[in-house]
């Protein structure tokens, strides 16, 4: 039977990637009480980095966003994996952390990050509302231009 989240990603024609493999020492994610920690996710599809360099260099606004959609849908990703393929057992997006490689003149780290917020919202509705940081940085890991990291509750 699918559940109530998966036949929303159906609708909305939203096809979660497979869990990413660690690509150092950390685990994808932690479970602590009815808390998910999932650790930074970049923009990986198929094990290749999508949308690489800086906002306000090279990456525009609108890339940036996108970036960080895929960042959340691999977030997601995460999640499933950590809730046993059952994603209707979230009760909340608790905060994503967002961090932007960008310049140092760059100033819309918020306007990148809503494209991860969005998708929850799209993703988990009501429950898709969540704290969040929007960092902007100098480098990410493998020259990822946003990485997205999350905190969840879970039944």
């Amino acid at each position: 039977m699918t559940g109530h989240i998966d036949a929303r990603l159906k609708k909305l024609g939203i096809e979660l990637p497979e869990a990413a493999a660690p690509v150092a020492n950390y685990v994808p994610y932690t479970i602590t009480g009815n808390l998910v920690f999932v650790s930074g996710q970049i923009t990986f599809v198929n094990g290749e980095l999508q949308y690489p360099g800086r906002l306000g260099e090279n990456v525009s606004v609108e890339d940036g966003q996108q970036a960080a959609r895929l960042c959340a849908l691999n977030l997601v990703a995460q999640l499933k994996a950590a809730c046993g393929g059952n994603l209707d057992k979230v009760t909340q997006v608790i905060k994503l952390g967002g961090f932007v490689n960008s310049t140092a003149d760059f100033t819309d780290q918020a306007l990148v990050i809503n494209g991860a917020s969005d998708l929850m919202y799209e993703v988990f509705d009501d429950k898709g509302k969540h704290g969040r940081a929007a960092v902007g940085c100098s480098v990410l890991p493998l020259g990822s231009s946003v990485e997205v990291d999350g905190i969840f509750e879970i039944a």
